[in-house]
């Protein structure tokens, strides 16, 4: 697993104090000091992975950790730069759920030189690829709490390569908290 690139916008968190005014005549009423929000971006580049369903969310924490930790409350946001692979959020624990999941892809999206697909110069897997891609998506959005991700005990980060050929897949990670 490579780190392609790593920005963070703030350094240590900064305090500000905010004031709510309940009235003209009481300034000082409800002040609180609430901390200064933040930002830090880093690409994750994952490895080639054969066609299926990979749980990826080791990786993705191995290589925002540092950062993540630094966050009490925010957004994680992931964006795949690929459009013939997709980002999902599901089981963790058992890898039949992901195989099943393959399976069930390649049924209701039709594939080979007899599917109807217009769009076959990088291949008779592109196309499938790009509608699989566009069924799941590639963004996520998860809450982080104390600085972890805030998934259930049983969710995971998926990747899902889409394609006959591995390639290396691109993942910006961009936390956004306090």
């Amino acid at each position: 697993m490579l780190m392609q690139s790593s920005a963070i916008f703030s350094s240590k968190p900064a305090w500000v104090k905010a004031v709510h005014r309940t009235s003209s005549t009481d300034s000082n009423s409800m002040a609180a000091t609430v901390p200064a929000p933040k930002w830090a971006q880093k690409t994750v580049t994952l490895p080639p992975l054969r066609r299926g369903c990979h749980l990826v969310t080791s990786q993705i924490l191995k290589e925002i950790r540092p950062d993540l930790s630094e966050f009490k409350c925010g957004l994680a946001h992931l964006f795949l730069q690929h459009t013939s692979a997709s980002l999902t959020i599901n089981e963790n624990y058992d890898s039949d759920v992901r195989d099943d999941t393959e399976t069930f892809l390649n049924k209701i999206v039709p594939e080979g030189r007899s599917a109807p697909w217009k769009h076959t110069l990088e291949g008779p897997d592109d196309m499938p690829a790009h509608i699989k891609s566009s069924m799941f998506g590639c963004a996520l959005t998860i809450p982080i709490t104390d600085g972890r991700l805030n998934m259930g005990t049983w969710q995971g980060i998926w990747l899902c390569e889409h394609r006959d050929a591995p390639t290396a897949r691109r993942v910006v990670v961009t936390l956004n908290g306090i």
